[in-house]
């Protein structure tokens, strides 16, 4: 049970804001073979992505704001 609520919250996107780079590196693999470093790009986007989003949850929380992250709407 804990497997599904866990792949749920991957797949929300107020808690993963990165879902479609996620979705274009996991298509990359599947379409080269798992050959890594032909989606070395799509790789390099879902990092940023995540960095992104890291740095603007670190941001709300020093300035107070709650939640942590702006749900998907705003």
């Amino acid at each position: 049970m804990a497997g599904r609520s866990s792949a749920r919250k991957v797949r929300n996107e107020d808690s993963n804001p990165c879902i479609e780079e996620s979705d274009g590196s996991q298509r990359c693999m599947d379409a080269y073979s798992y050959e890594k470093s032909r989606c070395s790009a799509y790789f390099t986007r879902y990092k940023n992505c995540r960095k992104y989003w890291h740095a603007v949850m670190l941001q709300r929380r020093r300035d107070g704001v709650k939640p942590d992250m702006p749900n998907a709407e705003e």
